[in-house]
């Protein structure tokens, strides 16, 4: 997962939308895996860039656990329509989350360039794209 904090943004409260996800997926230490990297934005503006990585298998299932609990029937229903464009040749699913709504808890998905994205690496072997989207429905639903 990723996401930006603005110069206008707090970072301390984007940082608490993305605990909100680690929190979900029962991840410990989410302090310690969050990288904080600073950059400049497109304008020159100062912008800290967030990402973690979950390598547990058990943090992932409770992370799509989680994702496909709290989602609205709503967002189900855009995701099983958008599936196939979510997943790409390399077998990743991209999500976007809104992240005014994991600051204040919920789980919303969200077509802007502002929000936490997550990259779900699905694993077949051998490599399979029929395979991959019947595991990102039983994921995601």
């Amino acid at each position: 997962m990723r996401v930006i904090a603005h110069a206008t943004e707090d970072v301390s409260r984007v940082r608490e939308a993305l605990d909100f996800f680690l929190s979900g997926a029962g991840v410990k230490e989410a302090a310690e895996l969050v990288e904080e990297l600073q950059a400049e934005g497109h304008h020159g503006n100062p912008i800290t860039i967030l990402s973690v990585q979950l390598k547990k298998k058990a943090e992932c299932l409770n992370f799509a656990r989680f994702v496909r609990e709290n989602f609205s029937e709503e967002d189900v229903d855009m995701l099983r329509e958008e599936m196939p464009e979510r997943l790409d040749d390399d077998l990743v699913f991209h999500l976007r989350f809104d992240k005014q709504a994991a600051y204040l808890q919920q789980v919303k998905l969200t077509n802007s360039s502002d929000a936490i994205i997550a990259k779900v690496k699905i694993e077949t072997y051998p490599k399979n794209r029929e395979k991959a989207g019947a595991i990102v429905e039983e994921l995601f639903g």
